[in-house]
């Protein structure tokens, strides 16, 4: 499917907000809920002992679902039960290693090897899971855990270019490889709706799938989401339940969302479903997927995308490749961005610039060629505002890299968030060098997004305004010339007065 630009933006962070949710909440597991206010980090621990950024089993069992999906878009001949059984056996293997599985997925892929072995099958089938998860419902009545729910984002990027309802039934299907309770089933296909939604339009609607239902479990589940945004995360102590974690998540979107939109809403939501308290690692993990598909990879904060890891040791970019190409659902793309080695900027002329920031000798601002130069500078940290290959910066650690999207164009829809986006840059050159870090900012050729943020930096290390700022990066940088739209996000310039701002001598 062709997606816009900022379709992609919100394809790519579906995976990415999911578990920047999800390893926020790692260190608060099955905790009393907070007060308002208090602080809410990615600082690890919890009962389980995950380090600081790394995500649990919330992502660990959504990345199989889009690893499958993703190879069964590259091969015309794959199947949804053959992805599936892909699923089920990557579900497996993680289990056998995994800090923390859940007792109903546990007890149901213990069930499920057993019905292979049975049958003198060495691996899993979809199957034996589908027959395992129906036999534990079956014997206990109560297999509506909030399992399924947790890892059931990516099928909704799968499903971009297809009815809902079609996203709706294999929803179901998908939740009852372990949870086959009606109430998880209904729960997974609602959500998914609504990140199919998001995703298209940017709107946030946990209604859309509503119409989809019996007339008399529609009128249940409005019920539910109507309780939810007349109450708080904490509010829904028995969040284990999947209706119940279905009901804290949208409370927490709905709640950030009477004060907040974009960006600030995604991070006050996600910080409202910890606070909530309990399972709050799943709760933030499944508002993070559908946060994420209305507002983007570029609402997600770097210091939560920064070292965000886990099984099965993948980092930020893998979800965000993930994401991006399971949502344009033309499988896997070697030669393009952002799988692509190399980014080719050849045809843009020249892009050797390289200065010392005019406030700060511990930053180099300058265009992509720089990136060459990195060791010999003795650059450690890298602030890239154009896209990079996957072997274009090496011998910097990944968490000292921090890329942004942000498109040259006076245009205001064609960024998502773009002021958000260039202060976030600047707060990320002031985080590294607050670590004492020598830092490169670039783009392609320092012409408008690196002297954006340079200014930005430059204001807020001299305490002066930005624009102020730009006329000291431009004595230095002379071929900088920010677009208007950026000039008139550095804030000292009206609209209608940007035209007749000119470089400083």
């Amino acid at each position: 499917m062709k997606l816009t630009p900022l379709q992609n933006d919100r394809a790519a962070g579906v995976l990415v907000a999911l578990a920047a949710g999800d390893a926020l909440g790692a260190g608060y597991e099955f905790g009393a809920p907070l007060p308002d206010g208090a602080k809410v980090t990615m600082k690890g621990g919890g009962p389980f002992g995950f380090a600081p950024a790394e995500w649990t089993d919330d992502t660990s069992m959504a990345i199989p679902i889009a690893q499958a999906l993703l190879e069964a878009t590259s091969d015309a001949g794959s199947s949804s039960p053959a992805a599936f059984t892909m699923v089920v056996r990557a579900w497996t293997a993680w289990a056998a290693e995994a800090k923390d599985v859940g007792a109903q997925t546990s007890s149901v892929i213990a069930a499920a090897r057993r019905l292979a072995a049975a049958a003198g099958r060495s691996k899993v089938h979809a199957a034996d899971f589908s027959a395992a998860a129906a036999d534990f419902h079956a014997r206990t009545g109560r297999s509506a855990g909030n399992g399924s729910l947790m890892r059931t984002a990516p099928l909704a990027l799968a499903y971009l270019d297809r009815d809902p309802a079609e996203l709706m039934a294999r929803a179901g299907v998908l939740s009852a490889l372990t949870h086959a309770d009606p109430d998880a089933q209904e729960a997974c296909g609602l959500w998914c709706v609504a990140i199919h939604g998001a995703v298209l339009t940017g709107q946030l609607s946990v209604r859309a799938g509503l119409p989809l239902l019996s007339p008399e479990r529609a009128a249940l589940w409005l019920e539910r989401i109507e309780v939810a945004e007349r109450s708080r995360p904490r509010d829904f102590s028995r969040n284990g339940w999947v209706v119940e974690a279905f009901q804290g998540a949208w409370s927490a979107i709905h709640c950030a969302g009477l004060s907040a939109s974009g960006p600030a809403q995604l991070r006050a939501a996600l910080e409202e479903a910890v606070r909530g308290g309990r399972d709050t690692d799943t709760v933030a993990a499944i508002a993070g997927g559908l946060l994420g598909a209305a507002y983007g990879y570029t609402a997600v904060p770097f210091e939560w995308r920064r070292r965000l890891h886990g099984w099965p040791g993948l980092r930020t970019r893998d979800l965000m490749m993930l994401g991006m190409e399971l949502g344009r659902g033309e499988g896997h793309r070697p030669a393009s961005w952002p799988r692509a080695e190399r980014q080719d900027y050849s045809m843009w002329g020249r892009t050797d610039a390289l200065v010392r920031h005019p406030y700060d000798d511990g930053v180099w601002v300058g265009g992509v060629e720089a990136l060459g130069r990195v060791a010999e500078l003795g650059i450690d940290a890298v602030v890239s505002l154009c896209r990079l290959g996957t072997l274009d910066l090496p011998g910097v650690a990944p968490e000292d890299h921090a890329t942004f999207w942000v498109i040259d164009s006076p245009v205001e829809e064609d960024n998502a968030h773009a002021s958000y986006v260039l202060r976030d840059a600047a707060a990320a050159v002031e985080r590294f060098r607050a670590e004492g870090k020598t830092v490169l900012l670039h783009c392609v050729r320092a012409e408008s997004r690196t002297p954006t943020v340079a200014a930005l930096y430059g204001a807020r290390v001299a305490g002066i305004a930005p624009l102020r700022a730009l006329e000291d990066v431009r004595r230095v940088l002379p071929g900088a010339n920010p677009n208007r739209l950026f000039l008139e996000l550095l804030g000292a310039v009206p609209a209608d007065q940007v035209n007749s701002v000119t470089p400083a001598k």
